[in-house]
């Protein structure tokens, strides 16, 4: 997830889900098997092998292996990120026999991983991750694979063949900005003015954040570059650093709310979260190319809990926490689905902000790509 430290209509939310074209099938699928200490329940299933909730015999067997447990180490989840507060307050009171331990909410995707890495064989260990696409690309061998009970209705695109991650919510990346300040802005060009001198702040490195990452993608196809070449992306980036627009400074809702970073490169939901507490707080989605992305969810193949960790991915992607990342503004991935089934929150849909008619999203391969172009030309371009 990217780093936070504190951390369109209905129809265009429905495409948004069903096109996301993010080739996942070709991912390496390495089955992960942990040491098979989640054995909760009666049913002799190996909780850290399990699959799917068939492997635990019913969804009752996998919730009473999970409430053997008792713990679920969760990382990276900032409560004011696409509504995860109210989402991990709704697990905790649906079972309150299974402690959430909160741990380093305002790390980024990258330091997710290296958070496994270092505690691996240890109960602090995260059992779930959140992250961005690129990261997620690069991390299969740290996830072990596994397929929710709505697993058919969360479109292919979004999803690798066996579960090893799963996109889950997702939104359109956009500029906030204090209107009392500066007019909307209606291009990226407008962000070299020397009225934005010192204002402009991504969220996080996008070396490392995924929010980030998107930023240079939208400065990218929004500069007359496309999604097999982020250098455009780049480039401007280092033309607001050299105009002494560019601000290095960590985006959180205090440095909003103070003024410290009046405008802001983050997703459609993040920056509309922002402007609850701050009334001048606007946010706007360029004309033009949009670019979109979802985060996925993933197990910890090493997972403390193994049980509790497939317990909470069956969670998230309910129907009711399907419609909280839609109250957090977010678009969840089973949207389309829940539409035609009449399980959306249709009132949530329809408040969601226009968005652009044509769309980007990037595949395996680019989001790859990119990654190693940002790793070898970003530092130098904002230096």
């Amino acid at each position: 997830m990217a780093t936070i430290p504190r951390r369109t209509r209905l129809v265009a939310g429905i495409a948004l889900a069903a096109t996301a074209a993010l080739a996942l099938t070709s991912c390496a699928a390495d089955t992960a098997t942990g040491d098979g200490s989640g054995d909760g329940s009666d049913t002799g299933a190996d909780a850290a092998t399990a699959t799917s909730v068939e492997d635990f015999g019913s969804f009752e067997d996998l919730e009473a292996a999970a409430k053997a447990e008792g713990q679920l180490n969760v990382i990276a989840l900032p409560r004011d990120w696409a509504n995860y507060g109210e989402i991990l307050d709704l697990f905790a009171e649906t079972y309150p026999e299974i402690t959430i331990n909160e741990q380093s909410p305002d790390i980024s995707s990258a330091e997710e991983i290296t958070a496994a890495e270092t505690n691996e064989g240890l109960d602090t260990a995260p059992d779930v991750f959140d992250l961005g696409l690129a990261v997620a690309l690069s991390s299969t061998d740290q996830f072990a694979p596994y397929q929710v009970q709505t697993w058919d209705e969360i479109p292919d695109a979004l999803k690798e063949s066996t579960g090893l991650f799963v996109g889950d919510y997702g939104g359109y990346m956009s500029i906030g900005y204090d209107s009392s300040k500066f007019d909307e802005p209606g291009s990226l060009d407008d962000l070299l003015g020397a009225d934005y001198k010192g204002a402009v702040a991504i969220n996080g490195d996008p070396t490392q954040a995924g929010a980030a990452f998107a930023a240079v993608g939208l400065a990218a196809v929004q500069s007359d570059g496309t999604l097999d070449d982020f250098q455009p992306g780049i480039d401007f980036f280092g033309e607001l650093q050299k105009a002494g627009n560019f601000l290095k400074v960590d985006v959180t809702p205090a440095t909003i709310t103070s003024g410290e970073t009046p405008v802001v490169f983050d997703w459609d939901y993040l920056n509309a979260a922002a402007g609850a507490d701050n009334p001048d707080w606007k946010v706007a989605v360029l004309d033009g190319v949009g670019y979109a992305g979802y985060y996925n969810q993933a197990i910890n193949k090493d997972a403390p809990n193994p049980a509790a960790a497939r317990l909470w991915q069956e969670f998230l992607y309910s129907d009711d926490v399907q419609n909280l990342w839609l109250k957090g503004g977010a678009r969840p991935a089973r949207m389309e689905a829940m539409t035609e089934a009449g399980t959306i929150d249709a009132d949530l849909a329809a408040a969601l902000p226009e968005v652009p008619e044509e769309t980007v999203v990037p595949t395996e391969e680019q989001s790859t790509n990119a990654g190693t172009l940002l790793g070898e030309k970003w530092a130098a371009a904002v230096q």
